[in-house]
């Protein structure tokens, strides 16, 4: 490997691993900035556990909290560490009645969560439904405001604010592990999958969203759960690094509907700012790439059971946890560790993989 390449990968890994310079505010945001975020457990902050009245606590949260993080992770999500990055502090779950604050703004995100319901399912926080929940948060708070209430968001703050999207990992899923659906069935899906997230900008646009940041969706065919799950299945294919080829070519196909979508809504919300993160390529260079950054077995998952090449075939909390000092990319087979959530983050920052490159703090005033 050439030195030059290797002594990147060291300093990249310290660097994130130890003070996130390259995630540090250029104090762009002279004021606290407002974030909504829609989506699933990739960004959860405890949407579900106060939904569903549970604790996600140990393992859950070992490396951050060490308490009740009610994060599907060992320590901190993507969103945690963008959060970092602007000095605010992280966003709290709507339906958390306790502990939520919501100064500066508030995550909709459910785990769990997809785009499309299906008729006999009783899922309850589809990507329009946190869409709804938003729209009630807004007209509660602008009468506060108006009111006088401290606090309270004006018409000026969701204007300014910035709008996350990052779902359809779960449609994808679903369709391939639970409802067995071919590889063509699953593509012809996703024009659906796309249409409500188109659904959920334009309602998001017309209550006076502007700054719209929006995730593709992960490499499926290379987590340990799906790997599991389908892996031993007559007919499947691996790509050169051990991923599942026709999952990761859905999630691709879903991607280039998704870009195109960003694409024609710059158009036609001509007044927004519309940024499309490859999170696919994020991921999946990690996770091809794994020894540069200090990693190691990238396709097994840390808390699980069952032992290699995967270790999934028991849920995280009923097997085994990998020991703390351990470097796995993989959490519990569907999830990331809080050190891979810290690269995936870095790239982010970058702007390397942003179309348009902007930073993430662009919106700050």
């Amino acid at each position: 490997m050439d030195s030059k390449v290797t002594m990147f990968g060291v300093f990249f890994t310290v660097a994130i691993l130890g003070c996130h310079p390259s995630l540090a505010s250029d104090d762009k945001c002279f004021i606290p900035p407002v974030i909504f975020n829609f989506g699933d457990s990739n960004s959860d902050t405890g949407g579900y556990a106060a939904t569903h009245g549970q604790f996600f606590g140990s393992p859950n949260g070992r490396v951050f909290s060490g308490n009740f993080s009610d994060r599907m992770c060992d320590g901190r999500l993507i969103i945690n560490f963008l959060c970092e990055s602007l000095k605010t502090p992280y966003l709290s779950p709507f339906l958390e009645s306790l502990t939520s604050s919501f100064e500066n703004g508030v995550n909709f995100a459910v785990s769990g969560s997809k785009t499309v319901k299906k008729d006999n399912e009783d899922e309850l926080f589809t990507l329009s439904t946190q869409v709804l929940q938003f729209r009630r948060f807004r007209t509660i708070s602008l009468k506060l405001h108006a009111a006088g209430t401290k606090g309270a968001f004006g018409d000026m703050d969701f204007e300014k604010a910035m709008y996350m999207i990052d779902i359809g990992q779960n449609d994808i899923s679903q369709a391939f592990l639970e409802d067995h659906l071919s590889k063509p069935q699953v593509i012809s899906n996703i024009s659906s999958f796309i249409f409500q997230i188109k659904s959920a900008i334009n309602v998001l646009y017309h209550a006076g969203g502007r700054n719209f940041w929006v995730h593709n969706t992960g490499p499926l065919g290379c987590l340990p759960y799906v790997l599991t799950k389908l892996g031993g299945e007559v007919g499947a294919q691996f790509d050169e690094i051990g991923c599942l080829k026709s999952q990761n070519e859905v999630a691709q196909e879903f991607n280039t509907k998704l870009r195109e979508l960003c694409n024609e809504l710059r158009h036609e919300l001509n007044d927004s700012m519309i940024v499309y993160v490859d999170i696919y390529m994020i991921k999946y260079s990690l996770i091809s790439n794994y020894r540069l950054y200090g990693f190691e077995s990238p396709l097994m998952a840390c808390c699980g059971g069952g032992g290699a090449p995967y270790n999934a075939k028991i849920f995280c909390g009923q097997g085994t946890v990998c020991n703390i000092g351990q470097r796995f990319i993989s959490w519990d087979g569907v999830h990331y560790t809080d050190n891979a959530n810290a690269v995936f983050a870095a790239q982010i920052a970058s702007t390397n993989y942003s179309t348009p490159p902007l930073k993430f703090n662009y919106f700050c005033t």
